[in-house]
């Protein structure tokens, strides 16, 4: 086995929550841009690569894709999503 890929599952599903959460993240950025801009008028660019991280990573977890790499595999599960929306969440209060 080589190093750092671990053992693809036996088979993979559809995640229907993240795949939610990708679609919700994408309507709403599209249908709602404000929502990513800052106090002042200006884009917040903090802001949209969080959603965008979240909405890239609950994509690939929702469609049931799992990478073979640990490295690919961690930064494409489940906790990156939900750091990734925790840092949305946090900039977006602190504005």
């Amino acid at each position: 086995m080589t190093p750092g890929v671990a053992t693809p599952p036996p088979s993979s599903h559809i995640q229907v929550p993240s795949l939610v959460i990708a679609l919700v993240i994408m309507l709403a950025c599209t249908l709602y841009p404000p929502m990513m801009v800052s106090p002042d008028g200006k884009p917040d660019h903090a802001l949209a690569t969080a959603l965008f991280v979240a909405m890239s990573v609950a994509f690939v977890r929702g469609v049931g894709f799992v990478p073979r790499m640990l490295v690919w595999r961690w930064l494409f599960s489940g906790w990156t999503c939900f750091a990734a929306l925790a840092v949305a969440g946090w900039v977006k209060f602190l504005h």
